[in-house]
């Protein structure tokens, strides 16, 4: 199902740049005050192209996409930027410390970088599990038209219990420096490792071809590919052999340890006529409510939240006079959710979204869409922070499962936005694909590139 195949990779020159200066969090990850920073810290910093500054006077000729267009073509001119020998696939290590366990001990995620096929979705083989916005697809598809190179990771999910890719890939290495090995700015250790002895990759490929992938992270850029591989095929007058037919993927195995995935808790803001005790009182129709004490005791509050979702769903609500344990009743109203299947109806993030933003304080999905009343926050603590400076109530959350993820994607279903929080996220810069160089080394239509 999944066909997967090496690449020669474009790749930062470590004798031109400090690596540690020129990667960046995924563009989408962004703020501006990082933008700032990565500007500051390297005239080569991978910022320039995926999120380019605009500048007074810009037009339709010029603007943010041709100046990444022009970084790119003058590094590569340059020697900052230049492709692998080999045709390759990399194995990427991440190794961390899980937010809000300071004590624990480091976590790997362990995966690897290839080009995976773009396939629709109605062939069953990559499935999406969050619905997408057009205005960042359109933004991504004319940055890829004038840069011609997917620098963003796309991160795929795959299922391998026996870990037999992930064993495959580490006795190819074994004994071997790491390419790539960098610190980001949340101190998440990022090691490369090039794989391209053809045995190697031939037997990934092989290994590879049953899978089906759900895409964990990067939903608008492989859709950006998927339109961007459409309208490559009806320039070429339907040929399906171009560059384009292939995007650049992490794959991380779903079975394996080391996938973390967080909570993003809501923090609701500006409602008029707001009111914690109405709010308490309508909430008890479909929960139980427990007043759980005041902020300062948050962390017990979590604690026991942690607990209790164990085997119910469990959110909770902090306002500012104290905190509440909503537990749901065997019994709720689902008014407005028929459309809703029984998997989607039993996540904590759908009976938050639908029960309490929307049944509860009378958002409609336009406004939570839209974020007009809603901030998503991952730390609890700055969520609560922001109730402490005059935000109406934030609504904290348990992590969604990983098995809760597949079988709603698997269902061809989707979440509601912001439901999942892969960590840590997949730096940029660490290697591309350029069509174009693509083209050049005949990487695409089966001469140098394996396929299954």
């Amino acid at each position: 199902m999944a066909r997967i195949f090496p690449f020669r990779g474009l790749r930062y020159n470590p004798a031109k740049v400090d690596l540690a200066k020129v990667v960046t969090q995924p563009y989408d990850k962004i703020t501006p005050e990082m933008q700032d920073r990565y500007y500051a810290a390297s005239p080569y910093n991978l910022v320039r192209v995926i999120l380019g500054k605009p500048q007074a006077g810009d037009n339709e000729r010029e603007g943010v996409y041709t100046r990444a267009a022009a970084c790119e073509e003058q590094w590569i001119a340059d020697g900052v930027l230049e492709p692998d020998a080999e045709p390759s696939i990399y194995l990427y290590t991440q190794t961390f410390h899980v937010p809000g366990d300071s004590g624990g001990v480091p976590v790997e995620r362990r995966g690897f970088i290839a080009l995976g096929q773009v396939e629709d979705y109605d062939q069953k083989i990559v499935f999406r599990h969050e619905q997408t916005l057009s205005k960042p697809k359109a933004d991504r598809l004319n940055l890829l038209r004038a840069t011609q190179t997917h620098f963003g990771q796309i991160f795929m999910l795959y299922s391998d219990p026996a870990v037999e890719i992930d064993g495959t890939l580490r006795l190819a290495t074994t004994n071997e420096p790491p390419e790539i090995e960098v610190q980001d700015e949340y101190d998440v250790l990022h090691r490369l490792w090039k794989v391209w002895e053809p045995d190697v990759v031939h037997k990934v490929q092989s290994m590879m071809a049953d899978k089906k992938l759900i895409i964990a992270d990067g939903h608008h850029r492989y859709e950006t590919a998927l339109n961007y591989r459409n309208e490559m095929r009806r320039q070429a007058g339907g040929d399906t052999n171009g560059p384009a037919e292939r995007v650049m993927m992490t794959f991380v195995n779903m079975d394996a340890p080391g996938l973390v995935i967080l909570p993003t808790h809501r923090v609701v803001f500006g409602l008029e006529n707001y009111s914690i005790f109405e709010m308490v009182a309508k909430l008890q129709a479909n929960f139980e409510v427990e007043d759980v004490g005041p902020l300062e005791e948050i962390d017990a509050a979590l604690e026991k939240m942690h607990q209790a979702g164990t085997s119910q769903t469990a959110l909770l609500a902090a306002t500012a006079h104290g905190g509440f344990l909503l537990r749901t009743r065997e019994q709720v109203e689902w008014s407005g959710a028929a459309a809703l299947s029984e998997r989607q109806q039993a996540l904590d993030v759908v009976k938050l979204h639908k029960l309490v933003l929307e049944g509860t304080l009378g958002l409609s999905e336009e406004d939570i869409r839209d974020q007009k009343h809603v901030r998503y926050v991952r730390d609890a603590h700055e969520a609560v922070d922001q109730v402490r400076r005059g935000a109406n109530v934030a609504f904290l959350m348990n992590p969604v499962r990983m098995e809760q993820v597949r079988d709603i994607a698997f269902g061809g279903e989707v979440l509601p936005q912001k439901s999942t929080d892969f960590y840590p996220k997949l730096l940029s810069g660490l290697v591309a694909y350029s069509l174009e160089e693509a083209l050049r080394s005949s990487d695409v239509g089966g001469h140098q590139v394996a396929a299954v």
